[in-house]
């Protein structure tokens, strides 16, 4: 959503660099290049305006630190802006201290509240509570329908007494949904209102009606971030007419500008709390300001992928294919195809790799990253037996057609995969080892590079008579020097310290991987 945005920051950027230090002028043209940039985003007049005040003011009262070059310090100054102008920090649930907590979602229809109500559902479950579903959407045709199927993909309960498609009565419903969930032990009710094409009275009259019966302790208001600034008016007039606490946006994985997501936590006063960024249920999170300025800037959302990988990865299976690096030939297609698997279930790849610093200036390979070659991949070690996953030099001519046959390749397509993933290993047992072929090796591991801490030091050459001591005695070298012990290669303690060597990471990082 904010790839245009974030092209045009980056040329202005980019214009900084070469520049020692920065007169007025030239934070006068860059100032004018971002608030083109903010207004061709669809950015609200009167947030730019703002913005782009306070970065100048900025930018030409404080002193420079001495740490960072002109572009990084307007960078840095930049960054702070858009985090205030986002909402400053997230805003968690405020969560009742009396359960059941009441949350009420309204917005106009189409903006995907039914969608977000199972992915928040979904999402306070792993949180660990207990949430129930309240399906007080009366109105639009299947509704009710849609709700518990969504329920029933997120694994929650929905409250649905009523058949909908416009029989029964909404605030009945969502007073009943209360009672009901005192009685059940649930500790979350999330209440679907209906919505409208447009705002008008009976709409606003509605939503009051229900936010009077079950005085939600938090209401939000759900839209669509792809609309612009006509997001923003609808926001305020349902902050008018019922009270908002605070905003989720939806469909930030469009191709829309974006310039609904930087104006309307400022324009509104109220937090943007939650973002779905894609169509499946785990595609929501709480929204952090300092991570999205930080993907706006181009630096990633490492913290985001972290946290992704965390929930998605497993523990134990992760530290034993990091011990089996450690050991020669004993890591096989079948651990990678296990690690590639729970990469997968992050997401797509271009949006693993979009949270990496720098991935903006890879854009376009990243966008063009086909899927179907991992799937490939897959079929190709799928079609192995679980001997030759585990020992890819029992891999003879006829065994490679056989696979090739099974996975609807060519044999060719096997035999690039075998020997990239050789070399890979390869790689990694040489990493494992503290030595990279053809250097040194790493500091502080078996075998460093000279001169760094912790690496032994290289024995002087010496000649055939060998070196004298002081009373004339001849002494091999390093005579009395105490024996080098070798440290123990580290074995990964967690998920987190566990990296893929470059050789391996361009199976994922390549354009078009060539399997």
């Amino acid at each position: 959503m904010f790839d245009t945005l974030q092209d045009r920051l980056a040329s202005v950027f980019k214009g900084l660099r070469s520049k020692g230090r920065l007169t007025e002028a030239d934070i006068d043209a860059t100032m004018r290049e971002i608030r083109i940039a903010l207004l061709e985003a669809d950015v609200n007049l009167g947030v730019v305006k703002e913005f782009v005040t306070a970065v100048k003011t900025r930018a030409l009262e404080a002193e420079l630190s001495k740490a960072l070059n002109p572009s990084q310090q307007v960078i840095k100054i930049v960054n702070e802006e858009l985090v205030a102008i986002l909402g400053g920090e997230a805003r968690p649930i405020r969560f009742a201290k009396k359960p059941p907590t009441v949350i009420m979602l309204a917005g106009l229809q189409g903006a995907g509240k039914t969608t977000l109500a199972g992915k928040l559902a979904r999402w306070l479950k792993s949180e660990k509570h207990t949430p129930l579903l309240v399906a007080a959407d009366l109105q639009r045709p299947n509704a009710v329908q849609q709700l518990q199927i969504v329920g029933e993909r997120a694994g929650v309960h929905v409250y649905a007494p009523e058949p909908g498609n416009g029989v029964g009565d909404p605030i009945e419903v969502a007073r009943g949904s209360i009672a009901h969930a005192e009685a059940k032990l649930y500790d979350v009710v999330i209440v679907d209102t209906a919505g409208r094409l447009g705002v008008d009275a009976e709409l606003m009259q509605q939503a009051a009606d229900i936010k009077a019966a079950v005085t939600p302790h938090e209401t939000l208001f759900v839209v669509d971030a792809m609309i612009g600034q006509d997001a923003v008016n609808t926001a305020k007039a349902f902050d008018e007419g019922v009270g908002v606490d605070g905003v989720v946006l939806t469909k930030l994985d469009g191709d829309a500008r974006g310039g609904a997501a930087l104006s309307i936590a400022r324009v509104l006063g109220k937090p943007i709390m939650f973002a779905s960024n894609g169509e499946a249920l785990a595609d929501f999170d709480m929204f952090h300001p300092d991570r999205m300025a930080s993907r706006i800037l181009g630096m990633g959302d490492v913290l985001t992928l972290i946290e992704q990988a965390e929930k998605t990865f497993d523990a134990e299976q992760s530290r034993a294919a990091a011990e089996k690096l450690m050991s020669r030939n004993q890591f096989g297609l079948q651990d990678f195809l296990s690690q590639m698997q729970q990469l997968r279930k992050m997401g797509p790849m271009s949006k693993i790799l979009g949270m990496l610093p720098g991935a903006g200036q890879f854009k376009q390979a990243i966008n063009e990253i086909d899927e179907r070659e991992i799937d490939r991949i897959e079929a190709i070690i799928f079609s192995m037996t679980p001997k030759e996953r585990d020992d890819v030099a029992i891999l003879n001519g006829s065994r490679r057609a056989r696979i090739a046959r099974g996975a609807g390749v060519e044999v060719s397509d096997v035999n690039k995969l075998v020997n990239r993933f050789v070399e890979a290993r390869k790689m990694m047992e040489s990493m494992a080892g503290g030595r990279f072929p053809g250097m040194g090796g790493m500091p502080g591991m078996p075998g460093g590079m000279p001169g760094m801490p912790g690496a032994r030091k290289q024995q002087p050459k010496q000649n055939q008579k060998g070196k004298k001591g002081r009373r004339g005695t001849a002494r091999p070298a390093g005579a009395n020097r105490p024996a080098a012990q070798p440290k123990a290669p580290q074995v990964p303690q967690s998920m987190d310290d566990f990296q893929l060597p470059p050789e391996l990471q361009k199976m994922f990082d390549e354009n078009k991987p060539k399997f």
